[in-house]
């Protein structure tokens, strides 16, 4: 079997998911290439150090240039802020290097363009880009969308999709690179609402077309953070401008003729990670709760009245999309089995020459769904999509 040389750069919650991933995909599945967690980037060279030894990283680089360019790295994976997606993935192709990069693809839909260029330039040298909506690896979400395209829901009519979180809730919490503008792009619409933008597309099979939306930021101001970390950190004595939404809320016309009701927040108290997703059809509904992720619920039109109902379907069976390679049925899975598998589809990808699924082209189409709806919020009118 030959190697497939990793090279991560960014280390913190992401990069630690990510690193996670890399070290179970060949030990659960069998994969047509080895990876190797050759080389970890970061810019702190004692916390790089420290990081390296624990998540299992051979090697580390504090430029990442210097990462692109060595011979032991054939794959490059971006868990940067998304200000330096674009520079990053482009470099790494244009190199020769896979690249899988974190979502939302881009700060911007000019940047996403440009990722999306030079990943089809670099396909024609046999060189495959990925984008990580994770998500779609659960398998109760792999499940759903078999499910839509065996036609077990008919025409699909209604999508509604929340992904509520209370991280910031708090109007003390402290500042961080996510409620930067310049770093991320956009609050929670980038951050979570990218996500059930790409799964309800990924479920239906349908692109949205035009929205109409509201973002808003409840506290424009917070304590700097002293120190950061993942999702939390310390307050200092300073204080700093909130430049990004708290909040996003949409409804959406998908090109086949559904409806769609969209919310994203960071401030739903008490919902630490909560994704929703429901989808009615002519013949049947789906409906998901992350907070319970190894369970699909599918109701069929077409049951007799006297006993129909949503259906619980708990997907740990074997012929469930991924967990094959896992426990035995009932035994769950969790947040950080969908890296996994991402990291499995992408390997076998590269192995067989084929395109892996979201491409960047997949990023660029989200990323123009997020550019609507902010485009929305601030002329109040309907914004359409280019398709």
């Amino acid at each position: 079997m030959s190697d497939l040389g990793i090279g991560l750069i960014g280390y913190a919650f992401m990069g630690a998911a990510h690193s996670q991933a890399w070290r179970s995909a060949p030990r659960f599945f069998d994969l047509p290439l080895d990876p190797q967690m050759n080389v970890l980037c970061g810019r702190n060279a004692e916390s790089l150090q420290a990081a390296a030894a624990k998540l299992g990283w051979k090697a580390t680089e504090t430029d990442w240039r210097k990462l692109i360019a060595r011979d032991d790295v054939q794959l490059v994976d971006v868990c940067t802020p998304g200000d330096s997606h674009a520079e990053i993935a482009i470099a790494a192709l244009e190199a020769g290097k896979h690249v899988l990069c974190e979502k939302p693809l881009a700060n911007t839909v000019e940047e996403a363009e440009a990722m999306t260029a030079a990943a089809e330039a670099a396909k024609a040298k046999g060189i495959r880009s990925m984008v990580g909506f994770t998500y779609r690896r659960v398998p109760a979400i792999a499940l759903a969308r078999q499910l839509v395209a065996e036609g077990k829901l008919g025409t699909i009519r209604h999508v509604r999709a929340q992904y509520l979180q209370d991280w910031i809730a708090d109007p003390e919490a402290p500042l961080s690179w996510r409620l930067d503008k310049t770093k991320a792009g956009s609050g929670a619409l980038g951050d979570i609402g990218a996500h059930i933008v790409d799964m309800t597309q990924y479920i239906t099979g349908d692109t949205i077309g035009e929205v109409s939306a509201r973002l808003e930021t409840f506290v424009k101001e917070r304590p700097v953070a002293a120190e950061h970390s993942g999702l939390s950190g310390t307050a200092g004595t300073q204080r700093g401008p909130v430049t990004v939404d708290d909040a996003a809320v949409f409804l959406a016309t998908f090109r086949g003729g559904a409806l769609g009701v969209f919310e994203a927040t960071r401030f739903a108290t008490g919902r630490k990670n909560a994704i929703r997703i429901e989808i009615n059809g002519s013949l049947g509904s789906l409906a998901f709760d992350f907070e319970d992720m190894n369970l699909l619920h599918f109701y069929d039109a077409g049951d007799d009245a006297r006993t129909a109902g949503f259906r619980r379907i708990l997907a740990t069976e074997p012929d469930h999309p991924y967990v094959g390679a896992w426990w035995p049925p009932g035994h769950l899975l969790g947040y950080e089995h969908g890296f996994t598998h991402q990291a499995v589809d992408l390997v076998t990808a590269i192995a067989d020459g084929t395109d892996p699924a979201p491409s960047f082209a997949d990023g660029l189409q989200v990323q123009r769904v997020l550019a609507a709806v902010e485009a929305s919020s601030n002329s109040r009118q309907w914004q359409e999509i280019a398709g």
